[in-house]
């Protein structure tokens, strides 16, 4: 096994993971499934053995969206963590929960009958960053109270 190490979790950090080795390969996914699973356009997703795989904090509930695939999420907050089918030795992990999502790039596309027609114009619509169209006051407001991309002794952190 490679030195690698990988961490993630969900939004709230009710859930964290270790994944110990090399990250596997890693797809987009626009079947319907995966579009309600993540409540988007699909899914991106990267393999990772089971073994190499452990929960260091709280364990993800799961939902049955087929006879045979199990959907792990966050019960508190919803993120969306994985897919598993029954028997094979493979999670397929959410690529937007590691804490560093640019470790993998997507190397090819599956479920490509649901895409949604407008799924390849988006890369060609005008673009801005979010402080562009936010007043400081906004902004503010708009202050993130998801878990930071590390882990952490303690979550939530304790206000003194």
């Amino acid at each position: 096994m490679s030195g690698e190490r990988h961490s993630g979790g969900c939004q709230c950090g009710a859930i964290r993971y270790l994944i110990e080795g090399v990250l596997g390969r890693a797809g987009f996914c626009h079947c319907r499934m995966c579009q309600k699973a993540f409540g988007s356009i699909g899914a991106p997703l990267v393999g990772v053995p089971r073994n190499q795989l452990s929960w260091t904090r709280g364990e993800p509930a799961e939902f049955r969206s087929s006879a045979i695939v199990a959907r792990g999420f966050c019960r508190v907050c919803g993120t969306p963590l994985y897919m598993l089918e029954d028997g094979w030795p493979i999670y397929e992990i959410a690529i937007g929960t590691l804490d560093d999502p640019s470790a993998c790039a997507p190397d090819h596309v599956v479920g490509v009958e649901s895409k949604l027609r407008w799924a390849d114009s988006l890369p060609h619509l005008p673009g801005h960053g979010t402080a562009e169209d936010r007043t400081p006051e906004d902004l503010a407001r708009l202050a993130s109270r998801q878990h930071p991309d590390h882990d952490t002794e303690h979550w939530p952190p304790v206000s003194g």
